[in-house]
């Protein structure tokens, strides 16, 4: 059955006449129901970018292990004052890119094995402090809801009764940059605001009882992982552990939150988000965007290809950039293509900065909705500094 045509959509509050690119690109509306199913896009993909090759998997963690490795021994050595940044912000990104390989085993697009995955995944997210079954099956909850208001589980919108009834202080921290920089560790603790249950606990409204044994597993390893940082700390002091592990954590939180973020926030045109009838799991998942990081494409394994990840998260990251070429006939205006980065995606930081301070809530009701601005939010702020 063919989806109902979209009324016109409404005006959001706080953007003046209509949302930002609606109606500039040919007057192409990117909620409207698209003209093809999922199963055209999945018939353009070649056949062997959906195969699994566990000993290339592999070779990409164990390089990044090792360049962990190396990055640690070599500003152990020569431990000097430029060194150490050099050192935090390479390592940071490097602490990423496991979290991403790990992502792909929680997927199961690192093998066919469900064992060799678990495995590898636990021993990279453990490593980085992300409890690997507990996150795996709420980040696949995300990716059967994206784009779904009620049912979607990352950087989800806040209703506006919901945003109302925050503290101004959270509201603030919430929607300030760098704060939400650093949103990832609490996140895998309480959720986000409206949502109940721990990424740790099996017990969470997260988990289905059956799941229960999993999410016990992780955050014991998680566990051993934060005995083993704490013992660590005691041998070599806490200033040392700082500096070796915490300021990388730090800066891979960061990287986390941007990457994922941007994924689902920020483009120049305002994006869709759906209720009820309206949504579907192919809708929500053209809502997307692809980013290009430069440099750190390569390194963090080509996660900026997000939209045809998102759709088809089973194939593997050194397969998604061709993947994602042969798509885009199919997916037309529905792709938007990336703007190209320099060597560093310093472009990016724009529709961070521009998104954070402008998409505060979407409506309480209708079934297709655009994030709006609260107004008064930094006026609130600059009158109370005065």
């Amino acid at each position: 059955m063919k989806e109902p045509v979209l009324e016109e959509m409404e005006n959001a509050g706080g953007f003046g006449n209509g949302f930002h690119g609606v109606g500039e690109k040919d007057d192409f509306d990117p909620s409207a129901p698209p003209p093809f199913k999922i199963a055209e896009i999945r018939a353009a993909i070649p056949k062997h970018c959906w195969v699994k090759n566990p000993w290339r998997s592999l070779s990409y963690a164990l390089r990044d292990v090792f360049v962990v490795i190396a990055l640690a021994a070599a500003v152990i050595y020569f431990n000097t004052w430029i060194s150490w940044p050099l050192y935090w912000a390479a390592q940071g990104t490097m602490f990423w890119a496991l979290f991403v390989l790990g992502h792909d085993c929680g997927h199961g697009s690192f093998s066919d094995s469900p064992e060799l995955n678990n495995l590898v995944g636990h021993i990279l997210h453990s490593a980085i402090l992300v409890p690997y079954h507990g996150w795996r099956i709420s980040h696949r909850t995300h990716h059967q809801n994206h784009g779904n208001v009620e049912n979607d589980e990352s950087w989800v919108p806040l209703t506006e009764k919901l945003y109302k009834s925050l503290a101004y202080s959270t509201r603030l921290l919430r929607f300030t940059v760098p704060f939400p920089l650093f949103a990832y560790p609490f996140y895998l603790w309480s959720r986000s605001p409206g949502k109940e249950g721990s990424h740790f606990s099996p017990y969470s409204k997260l988990f289905a009882p059956n799941e229960r044994k999993d999410v016990i597993t992780s955050t014991l390893c998680w566990s051993t992982m934060a005995a083993l940082l704490i013992y660590s700390s005691y041998a070599i002091g806490p200033i040392q552990m700082l500096k070796l592990y915490g300021v990388p954590h730090l800066i891979f939180v960061m990287w986390l939150d941007l990457v994922t973020y941007l994924h689902h926030h920020g483009y120049e045109q305002k994006l869709p988000w759906y209720r009820g009838k309206e949504w579907s799991y192919l809708r929500g998942g053209l809502t997307t965007v692809d980013r290009d990081y430069g440099w750190f494409n390569s390194i963090h394994h080509d996660i900026g290809t997000h939209v045809i990840h998102h759709l088809f998260p089973q194939i593997p990251h050194y397969h998604l950039v061709e993947a994602t070429n042969a798509a885009k006939p199919v997916l037309g205006k529905y792709y938007r293509e990336p703007k190209r980065s320099g060597p560093f995606p310093i472009h990016l930081i724009k529709n961070l900065v521009r998104s954070i301070a402008e998409d505060h809530y979407v409506n309480d009701d209708g079934d297709i909705v655009y994030y709006q601005t609260d107004p008064e939010l930094f006026k609130s702020s600059n009158s109370k500094s005065d």
